[in-house]
C-alpha cells in the first residue's frame, strides 16, 4: 500500500508524537519531516526537493503561526494538499485557513477521525488529479 509522505508542523511534542504514532498506524501515512515552528517548517518546505503528498498544520506554534506558512506555500510553485489541524477551528478561522489555500481543517479536540477518513481517501486519489476527498 503507497504511504502518504507527510509533513507535520505542531509545537507540542506530546500532540506531535501523538498523532505520528496515529496517522502511521491507522491511515495509509509516513511522516518524513517535523518542525515547531513557522520559521523551521518554511525553511525547509522552500528547500526540500522532495515531493509531499501532504502537509498537516497547527495554527498556533511556538513562533509563527500555521497561517504564515499558507502564505509562504502560496508563494511556491506547484500544487499542495495542506490540512490544517487546530484546537481553534472556528468558522472564522477555517474559513481564513481555506481562503490563504489549506485544503481541509480539522479541529484536534473532535475530527481526528475526519482526518484519518480524509487521509485514508487520499491514498485512493491519483495526487495529480484535482479530484480529492470532498468536504463534510
Amino acid at each position: 500500500m503507497r504511504k502518504l509522505k507527510t509533513y507535520i508542523v505542531e509545537d507540542s511534542q506530546v500532540i506531535r508524537e501523538s498523532l505520528i504514532a496515529t496517522l502511521e498506524e491507522l491511515a495509509p501515512v509516513r511522516v518524513v519531516g517535523t518542525a515547531e515552528s513557522e520559521a523551521t517548517a518554511t525553511q525547509w518546505l522552500a528547500k526540500t526537493d522532495q515531493r509531499l503528498d501532504l502537509i498537516i498544520l497547527d495554527i498556533f506554534l511556538k513562533s509563527g503561526s500555521g497561517l504564515g506558512i499558507l502564505r509562504m506555500l502560496r508563494e511556491l510553485p506547484g500544487q499542495r494538499i495542506v490540512v490544517m489541524l487546530s484546537n481553534y477551528a472556528t468558522a472564522d478561522i477555517r474559513r481564513k485557513c481555506l481562503d490563504l489555500g489549506a485544503t481541509r481543517v480539522f479541529d484536534k479536540s473532535n475530527e481526528i477521525d475526519g482526518l484519518m477518513d480524509f487521509c485514508n481517501a487520499m491514498r485512493k486519489v491519483d495526487m495529480d488529479d484535482a479530484k480529492l476527498p470532498a468536504a463534510p
